[in-house]
This record gives structure tokens, C-alpha cells and sequence, in this order.
């Protein structure tokens, strides 16, 4: 699987540097952060809703977009998924499986980068997305 990522990971990253013709990953580096986050958010709850309903099937497509657009973000971050794998491996080490952490119990080394050591504040206008598509709540398909 983690190839599988890599690849797609280098496909996008070749897309948001003009190597790659791929016209929805350039439409959404176009749009810029706030709205890849958004699609990220968007797919999340996707499969959150496909998860609450049963279908198996509809949270594995949207697992899938899920995915794409959380690769998308990781792009125009300039994260590489060795450094996701290495948080992971991290965990795994504190926790004995790859888990969410505890607040505030483990805290990154404050020298890693891994993970941030306290929360920044969000201003509302970072909330708030601009751009296309139907409202909050509102289901694509």
C-alpha cells in the first residue's frame, strides 16, 4: 500500500510542478489550501456517513477519494509520506500500535517537526471555505 501512495503522491506532486497533466489535481492546487482542506473535510465525512449507513462499498470509494485529496494537501504542505510513516512509527513506539495520541500526554520532541507540540489558534476566516459545490450537509452523488 505504501507504494501505491508513493506513486500517487509523486504523480501529484509532478502535477502541482507542471510535469504532470492531470486537470482535477491542478484545478484543485489552482484553488489553493483552503479549498483542498475543504475537500479533504468533505470526503472525511463522506466516508463517515458511508460508514454510519453500512455501505461497505461507498466507504471504500470514498476511502479511496479520501485519500487522493489528503495526498493532494500533503503536496501543498511539502509533506513527504516517509515523514506520515515516520509520525506512525513513532506511535507504535509510544503506544504499541499505530493510534491517535492522548492530549497532551505525548508531545513531539521539540526539535522533530513531526507533530505540533501545542494547538495554534484558528481564525474564523481559515473555517470558512469559498468555492463550488453544494452546502455543508449536502451529499455529491
Amino acid at each position: 500500500m505504501t507504494d501505491s501512495i508513493r506513486r500517487l503522491h509523486e504523480a501529484v506532486t509532478a502535477t502541482r510542478d507542471g510535469m504532470n497533466s492531470s486537470p482535477r489535481t491542478a484545478k484543485l492546487f489552482a484553488r489553493g489550501r483552503g479549498f483542498i482542506a475543504k475537500k479533504v473535510a468533505e470526503e472525511a465525512v463522506e466516508v463517515a456517513l458511508d460508514g454510519v449507513c453500512g455501505d461497505r462499498a461507498g466507504a471504500v470509494r470514498e476511502s479511496a477519494d479520501l485519500i487522493y485529496n489528503l495526498i493532494v494537501l500533503w503536496a501543498d504542505l511539502g509533506i513527504e509520506p516517509e515523514e506520515v510513516w515516520s509520525e506512525m512509527q513513532r506511535r507504535e513506539q509510544l503506544l504499541g500500535m499505530a493510534e491517535k495520541l492522548p492530549k497532551r500526554r505525548f508531545a513531539a520532541e521539540p526539535d522533530s517537526g513531526s507533530a505540533k507540540s501545542s494547538p495554534r489558534p484558528v481564525s474564523k476566516s481559515a473555517l470558512e471555505f469559498s468555492g463550488e459545490g453544494p452546502g455543508p450537509g449536502a451529499r455529491r452523488r
